[in-house]
């Protein structure tokens, strides 16, 4: 198989290259040292592995392996990590497979054997069960055969368009195959519901306006998209306006 080794301590990439060349059999075609340059690694080689690291700078181990599974042909995750026993269980009842530091020959071999695709439900629930309150720090989205990755941070605002939901950012808007629903339960703390169908970003909200035909939208900062207010979530608008508005006096 060909195996990409990723982890942020060029010691510990060391190691695992020296136990796969130990076993045999398997090639290892690149290493990174961050998620970020692991997801294009992951398009760009192909990798039928990828022993990831999960506590690395720029984009952790979890969040990458969210955003590798998506590719058009996405390899088998093996995490490495150093977790206490209460994560591992975590990883052992949503069947995530992992390889504990300092890593055995022996595990390591079996490991490879027995690899498998994991789903955004598994990545989900380990990623909670670590942090107790997971949240990507990108979106991504495939377009062309590769993955964008958009940061939450230049994120507008989250909007339902048919079986999609458009994601306007700073620099454009993307397609991404997740639900409103499940945005508003990861970003809770930065997003707030203004209708069934729309997500804003708490720091783009500049202000209130009517349209012709009455109704409330919402004015945002950078772009002319205006997005209506449903009635039942008008008072949570205005009260985040407040704040932007106190924010920005200070």
């Amino acid at each position: 198989m060909k195996i990409l080794i990723v982890d942020d301590e060029a010691l510990a990439r060391t190691r695992l290259r020296t136990l796969v060349e130990e076993i045999g059999g398997h090639e290892v075609v690149a290493e990174a040292d961050n998620g970020e340059l692991a997801l294009s690694l992951s398009h760009e080689k192909e990798p039928d592995v990828v022993l990831l690291d999960i506590r690395m700078p720029v984009m952790e181990g979890i969040e990458a392996a969210m955003h590798i599974s998506k590719l058009e042909h996405p390899p088998a995750i093996i995490f490495t990590t150093a977790y206490n026993k209460y994560a591992l269980e975590a990883f052992q009842s949503h069947a995530v497979d992992y390889l504990l530091k300092p890593v055995k020959k022996s595990r390591l071999a079996e490991a490879l054997e027995q690899s498998n695709r994991l789903n955004r439900a598994q990545l989900q629930a380990v990623g909670k069960a670590e942090t107790g309150d997971f949240s990507r720090t990108h979106i991504s989205a495939r377009s062309r055969g590769t993955i964008n990755l958009i940061r939450v941070d230049d994120i507008i605002y989250f909007q339902a368009d048919q079986k999609y939901v458009k994601v306007r950012h700073t620099s454009g808007t993307v397609l991404i195959d997740e639900s409103v629903k499940s945005l508003e339960e990861e970003f809770s703390s930065a997003f707030l519901r203004i209708h069934r169908s729309a997500l804003v970003a708490h720091s783009f909200i500049e202000g209130l306006e009517k349209d012709r035909g009455g109704h409330c939208q919402v004015i945002l900062r950078g772009v002319d998209d205006r997005l209506e207010i449903s009635r039942r979530h008008m008072a949570e608008v205005r009260k985040a306006l407040k704040q932007n508005e106190r924010r920005g006096s200070k």
